[in-house]
């Protein structure tokens, strides 16, 4: 669960460090304050995309930490898959700098946004408005349908057969062309496979061939250079070989003299024999070197060849041998296509049997699902201030998809006596947090997340569905974690720990602070959330009466 969080240069944020207990933990504080700091700052930590426009005016970097402790076994078992060492102990790092680049650390270790939305997707839940928005998605629905349902399994291996399913359709919409256009594209494959077949390509041939064909151009200079360089060379009187051999000798008639003139002349004795050596070289270079007049023509009507078939084929002689082999394959498959039309068909029709028996499989986890759902979720409800509200399901078969043959779309009775209705045409949005609020208590027993954090789950409510929000707050916080976000004095006097986010100004400069909260200062605080910036003895005697009849 998580532990600590240190926040450091986030927007109103000079440094602040907040500690959370196990249980019920809630925030409160004036409108502005830096609540949403908070929770972005988790979601930085969480490895959600970060805006360097989080940074704080007048530095160049926000850094953002968090400590999780009595980590789960199933997180452990994702940070051993993602090459992390296995801890009971785990902390987090974020770092935003102003030119928009992050880095992100796990236990000291670098690590990729993605790589920390893996990890830390085990270790909190966090619940936003826009969750309670996600009701309103009917495609949505069978998502929070198969979490309750727990189906993965069955789903996974319907999803793997589906897919083979889905690629034998296509191979045998491939085959399934008439004779006419089959003939057709014979006729046009062979021509390929001929054209290219006769040309008799080497990989690397167009390259050799260009390189040829410079030195076919450049023959005369080529023979004029090699000619001269062999000249100055060679072994006549007054050549440099010549001259390098009478400079050789004069060293070496008074090398013993001088140690100096010893290296002198062991240099140019070396000197004498690499030029001996390069002349060697030069001269079989002009033996070697024979130009047919003819070649030039060879070699540019082999490059126009080539020229034309990649203009058909590809951009290089590679690309055109694969195109090649393609073809082959192609041209058999077609000239094979009715018999392996037919074992396709066969293999179509079984697997179709086999991915419906799955499909079935699939719904009937989610019809048992649905009625044991459907039963907490009303009992939930009626708990929540909400009588009267039933739960249904609509749920029509239709093709096989990846999801299924199912379309699931939640129904409610708002009132006795009224039909059921699409749960998105007629949710208010304080029914709409109740709702979602009932699904996630329902989903929390069997969740193997321990920190459930929710960001202003009491939007549109007040009065005694405030108060039973926070009941069901703290009852789902036993053995677990839950952060809740309010500006609801009911569900703030249900929590075991108390922060208090409080923002001020110094200075020209912005400071948000976050602090627990004694006894005597949750009094005050909740009597503020009561009756707003003037706090009388009235409101603090309710706020006392509050927090004793919930806590």
């Amino acid at each position: 669960m998580l532990r600590e969080l240190v926040i450091e240069n986030v927007a109103v944020i000079e440094k602040a460090t907040v500690a959370f207990n196990q249980g019920f933990n809630v925030l409160t504080g004036e409108t502005g304050a830096g609540k949403s700091v908070l929770i972005n700052s988790i979601n930085a930590i969480l490895g959600s995309r970060v805006s360097k426009d989080i940074i704080r005016n007048g530095t160049d970097k926000a850094s953002i930490w968090a400590v999780f402790e009595n980590i789960t076994n199933e997180s452990k078992c994702v940070l051993e898959e993602t090459g992390y060492k296995n801890e009971d102990q785990l902390i987090v790092q974020r770092e935003i700098y102003i030119d928009g680049k992050s880095t992100c650390r796990i236990n000291g270790k670098m690590a990729t946004a993605t790589v920390l939305r893996e990890v830390c997707s085990s270790l909190i839940n966090v619940h936003g408005q826009h969750d309670n928005q996600n009701l309103l998605d009917s495609t949505k629905h069978i998502i929070i349908l198969d979490n309750f349902a727990r189906n993965a399994e069955i789903i996974n291996q319907y999803k793997k057969e589906f897919r083979i399913l889905v690629s034998i359709e296509k191979q045998i919409k491939a085959l399934s062309i008439d004779e006419t256009e089959k003939e057709q594209k014979q006729e046009l494959l062979t021509y390929q496979i001929s054209e290219i077949e006769k040309a008799d390509l080497i990989d690397t041939e167009e390259e050799t061939l260009e390189k040829r064909k410079i030195t076919i151009l450049n023959s005369k200079k080529i023979l004029e250079g090699l000619s001269k360089s062999y000249e100055c060379l060679g072994n006549q009187e007054g050549t440099a070989l010549d001259l390098l051999s009478v400079a050789s000798n004069a060293l070496q008639t008074i090398q013993s003299f001088s140690d100096d003139v010893a290296i002198l002349s062991d240099k140019m004795n070396e000197l004498y024999f690499s030029a001996q050596e390069m002349a060697i070289n030069i001269k079989n270079s002009l033996d070697e070197l024979y130009f047919d007049e003819t070649e030039i023509d060879e070699v540019e009507n082999r490059l126009d060849l080539i020229y034309k078939l990649k203009r058909k084929y590809g951009k290089n002689i590679k690309d055109i041998l694969a195109f090649y082999e393609n073809a082959k394959k192609e041209f058999e498959n077609i000239t094979y296509s009715q018999e392996h039309l037919d074992e396709l068909l066969e293999k179509r029709d079984v697997l179709y049997e086999r991915v419906k028996v799955l499909a079935n499989k699939v719904t009937k986890s989610r019809e048992t699902a649905f009625e044991k759902l459907s039963k907490e979720l009303n009992f939930s409800l009626e708990f929540l201030n909400m009588n009267g509200i039933v739960f249904s399901l609509k749920h029509t078969k239709g093709t096989l998809t990846i999801n299924g043959q199912d379309t699931i779309e939640f129904y409610i009775i708002t009132n006795a006596g009224e039909s059921a209705k699409p749960l998105s045409k007629i949710a208010s949005g304080g029914e709409l947090s109740r709702i979602m609020l009932a699904i996630k208590n329902t989903l929390a027993e069997s969740d193997l997340i321990d920190t459930v954090i929710y960001d202003e789950i009491d939007t549109g409510i007040s009065g005694m569905a405030a108060g039973r929000i926070g009941k069901v707050l703290k009852n789902s916080s036993k053995g677990k974690q839950v952060i809740c976000v309010t500006h609801t004095a009911q569900i703030a006097s249900c929590a075991e720990s108390h922060l208090l986010i409080k923002k001020t100004v110094d200075n020209g400069r912005t400071f948000t602070t976050i602090d627990p909260l004694l006894h005597k200062e949750r009094v005050s605080e909740i009597a503020r959330i009561i009756s707003g910036d003037q706090v009388t003895e009235l409101s603090l005697a309710s706020a006392e009466e509050m927090l004793s009849l919930m806590c």
